[in-house]
């Protein structure tokens, strides 16, 4: 037996696990792309050499209109060389050489439906000379319920509600800041993901986030050649046909530790095709033999979306469902999962102030698939969004979407075990199975998938996560 640290609430838990079971941890086994030695001199080059794309200071004119949109603290760190922070000085810079006067540039925060960024995380994300540069006046928040700062297109190709932000059709260029980093939700974050989530209304992000989507058998594991993916490119597509000119689009690809390890701009098809080679090598990891069992998960209190996600039970289980995601390509068809998570109901109302009803409403329903019959009538709800637009929480659709998450691994899975559960009730809630310790968790598996059952450990759920292959797995996050 080998003894493993796991996370569980502000701290850890040391487990007893077989020699046997594999341990995926930052680097290993699996060894990163090195970093680039000169992130800004890369972006420069990025700039100065754009795929499928004229320059962008040849892109604008004097007098032009110019969003940037950049995304939000959920990723891409705030180190002094973070990809925003580099990215849009030198954008800036790119802009006046064109003629551009700075008061007719507007920083978009991107969003989608995540809470508001306060001005203090926005100069904490783009430095605070950026934020003075342009003016906190014109460094702002996407709204998707802002009335008159929000257009309905014509519906995409795939007949999905396109929503976007103003000034993606008003402005004369729309440059997008992204990150190429794997993602549960269609294979990488960045390229058309960005403006297709993070410019756009519930209502057109519930045509993707939604079980229609998240059930087929494209959507797992992660991969860029989902019908999720698919709907994505066409809603970015249809926000194209409708802008002046199509979006210019700065890619990096980041490792771990959310450095550049390379950095791509212009059209967001060739973009993308040139970034995702490189970001399925960081991301994905291959392993020797054959799948896994059971999934083993420590899970923080507090992580990406905010505080009390592991106490949560929603973003508990969304994480799992991701956690489920990522690996599937490296587990049995009907894995069991194990997590140690505090889950004691603390739903954190000021930053995720419809949870809690959105928890007791899914109560009342026998599968949490049923929950899209409520979308409207909850999603409507003054309150939930006078907290989204007022109060800096997450839009009332954002629960709905985790919850739909969630039961990605009450589908796969033949159980889900919540080990350390302080509050039994909600993890059962949840369509899980609260239980005292993961030695008693690994008992009832072994009687689910057999002796000897072959285990997957991811100790620590807050890092950047890989996406799972083994040998016999069926799929990458590669373009298939």
């Amino acid at each position: 037996m080998r003894r493993v640290q796991l996370e569980y609430g502000t701290g850890h838990v040391e487990v007893d696990l077989p020699d046997s079971a594999v341990v995926i941890r930052t680097g290993e086994p699996h060894r990163e792309p090195r970093p680039l030695d000169d992130p800004v001199e890369a972006t420069r080059s990025a700039l100065e050499n754009p795929l499928g794309s004229d320059r962008v200071r040849d892109l604008v004119r004097p007098g032009s209109r110019v969003a940037i949109a950049f995304p939000d603290r959920v990723k891409g760190g705030t180190h002094a060389t973070a990809h925003r922070r580099v990215a849009v000085p030198l954008l800036l810079d790119e802009l006046e050489r064109g003629g551009v006067r700075l008061s007719d540039v507007r920083l978009v925060n991107a969003i989608g439906l995540h809470r508001k960024n306060t001005m203090d995380e926005m100069a904490e994300l783009l430095g605070e000379h950026v934020v003075r540069r342009i003016g906190p006046e014109r460094t702002v928040n996407h709204d998707a319920e802002d009335a008159e700062g929000m257009v309905t297109l014509e519906r995409s190709d795939h007949g999905d509600a396109v929503e976007v932000n103003r000034c993606v059709v008003d402005s004369d260029l729309t440059i997008l800041v992204g990150h190429a980093s794997g993602n549960p939700y269609g294979g990488f974050s960045g390229g058309s993901k960005m403006p297709s989530t993070g410019l756009t209304g519930w209502r057109s992000i519930r045509c993707h986030h939604t079980p229609a989507s998240m059930t087929r058998g494209d959507f797992a594991p992660p991969t860029t050649g989902s019908y999720f993916r698919s709907q994505l490119t066409a809603i970015r597509q249809r926000m194209e046909s409708a802008m002046p000119q199509p979006f210019f689009t700065v890619d990096a690809v980041l490792d771990s530790q959310s450095r550049q390890l390379r950095v791509r701009a212009g059209a967001i098809g060739a973009v993308e095709e040139a970034s995702w080679g490189m970001a399925t090598e960081r991301t994905e990891v291959r392993l020797p033999g054959p799948p896994a069992d059971v999934l083993v998960i420590g899970m923080p209190r507090d992580f990406h979306y905010g505080a009390g996600m592991g106490t949560n039970p929603i973003l508990m289980m969304q994480a799992i469902g991701a956690s489920v995601i990522r690996a599937r390509a490296a587990l049995r068809p009907d894995p069991v999962v194990i997590a140690t998570s505090i889950c004691d109901g603390w739903f954190n109302s000021r930053e995720f102030p419809p949870y809690a009803a959105a928890y007791d409403l899914l109560q009342s329903c026998r599968h949490p698939h049923e929950m899209t019959a409520h979308e409207d009538n909850f999603c409507n709800q003054p309150q939930w969004i006078s907290a989204y637009r007022n109060q800096h929480g997450y839009h009332p659709f954002h629960a709905f979407s985790m919850i739909y998450m969630g039961s990605v691994a009450r589908d796969l899975a033949q159980a889900v075990y919540i080990a350390g559960a302080q509050s039994p009730e909600h993890a059962r809630g949840m369509g899980a199975t609260p239980i005292d310790s993961v030695g008693d968790a690994l008992a009832d598996a072994t009687a689910l998938v057999g002796r000897d059952p072959r285990l997957i450990v991811i100790p620590e759920l807050s890092k950047p996560a890989y996406h799972l292959v083994t040998h016999e797995g069926t799929r990458s996050a590669r373009n298939v």
